[in-house]
């Protein structure tokens, strides 16, 4: 096996080990990157909702009740609310979904599934969580979850919650009197659940991956091609014109033209080298036939 086999074969395992381990730490960091930046859409879409609860029970209910209105409007619920600002912004972005699901809601439609029922049973063991991060699979591919607790803290919801005689009529004839009541303080009710796809940022990652994977790759096919070009003019081809010079003179061929060293490197040295040892066996060779 010649040198430059060996030169190669070095180099390009060298290359094989260093890009399995870019590729892996790049992936990760590509990853997190993209979940990172997924949470983030997450929470503003979260603080979006809780900015439209805020707003409809901060201005819209007093306002009604200044004017004397004692007729129970959905219009009025902060959850209602919230819940159909969203769904007309998923309109225009479907993956994204925000649901604030209970266990035991006054309206059907926000009672949770078996996965958002697990999720509102992990604050409910966690008295002290406050927010909870997960990803899910659906048919669309992987989804992250961000998850926060409806804690009842106010008792003046008990007087739509508690039983179905203290809830306005109004109320009752809308959504029934099986659903929605025998809430209590200090219980959690349900969570506020903001679903965002993950398909399409680890997509955008693993396309700049593989373009980071094959601009090194080009870039190490460039620097093997000069290492080659380097090897071969600077150290073998030098070697094979000494070697080519060594075997003449062991032939007897004392007259051989000289190796012609050039630069100053240790190739040109070893040049200068060879050239006195084979003078000084001429001499030795002149000096017996004489």
């Amino acid at each position: 096996m010649n040198l430059s086999i060996k030169f190669n074969l070095v180099m390009i395992g060298a290359f094989v080990v260093g890009m399995a381990a870019a590729a892996f730490f790049a992936k990760t960091i590509a990853e997190e990157d993209a979940r990172r930046q997924v949470l983030h859409e997450a929470g503003l879409l979260m603080q979006q909702a809780t900015a439209v609860r805020r707003y409809t029970s901060g201005e819209i209910a007093p306002l009604l009740a200044d004017a004397g209105t004692t007729r129970f409007l959905p219009h009025t619920v902060p959850s209602w609310a919230a819940q159909t600002v969203l769904r007309t912004m998923a309109a225009d972005y479907p993956d994204y979904a925000y649901k604030e699901a209970a266990i035991n809601p006054t309206n059907p439609a926000d009672r949770a599934t078996d996965w958002e029922a697990g999720l509102i049973d992990i604050f409910r063991r966690t008295t002290t969580l406050t927010e909870h991060v997960s990803e899910r699979q659906t048919p669309s591919g992987n989804v992250l979850t961000l998850a926060r607790p409806f804690r009842l803290t106010d008792g003046a919801c008990l007087t739509c919650h508690s039983t179905p005689a203290a809830a306005p009529a109004t109320m009752i004839d809308l959504y029934g009197a099986a659903n929605g009541f025998g809430w209590r303080l200090g219980d959690v009710i349900g969570a506020q659940i903001v679903s965002v796809p993950l398909s399409v940022p680890l997509a955008r990652a693993a396309r700049q991956l593989n373009a980071l994977l094959i601009s090194l790759g080009g870039v190490f096919l460039a620097m093997l091609v000069l290492l080659n070009l380097l090897l071969h003019y600077v150290i073998v081809r030098p070697v094979k014109r000494m070697t080519e010079a060594a075997g003449r003179v062991a032939a007897g061929e004392l007259d051989a033209p000289e190796f012609v060293p050039k630069g100053k490197d240790e190739i040109a040295s070893l040049g200068r080298s060879f050239n006195l040892m084979r003078r000084s066996l001429a001499n030795a060779m002149r000096m017996l036939e004489a």
